[in-house]
């Protein structure tokens, strides 16, 4: 993973850089979720949510999350704590 400010570039599954905004961490039932923007996504506003697994003590891997109640949750506290900064739409 590569930092710049508060974009993030990660590989996807075919090896191609992507980057996102990072727009927060969270811990959800003792596991931690990175929420992030496409940069050059379509889809305006579409956030991405990837699990956070720590690898050793300098490296990460971010998993995607195929639960649909963990992605709602997590989304959920998301939205909460920026309800005041965006827009959602429901």
């Amino acid at each position: 993973m590569e930092e710049m400010d508060n974009i993030v570039v990660l590989n996807d599954e075919e090896g191609n850089e992507v980057s996102f905004e990072f727009l927060d961490l969270i811990e959800y039932q003792g596991k931690k979720y990175v929420v992030l923007l496409p940069v050059d996504d379509e889809e305006e506003g579409e956030v991405v949510i990837l699990e956070v697994e720590a690898i050793d003590e300098d490296n990460e891997a971010y998993n995607s999350v195929d639960d649909e109640a963990t992605l709602m949750a997590v989304f959920g506290i998301f939205k909460e704590k920026f309800k005041d900064e965006f827009n959602f739409e429901e």
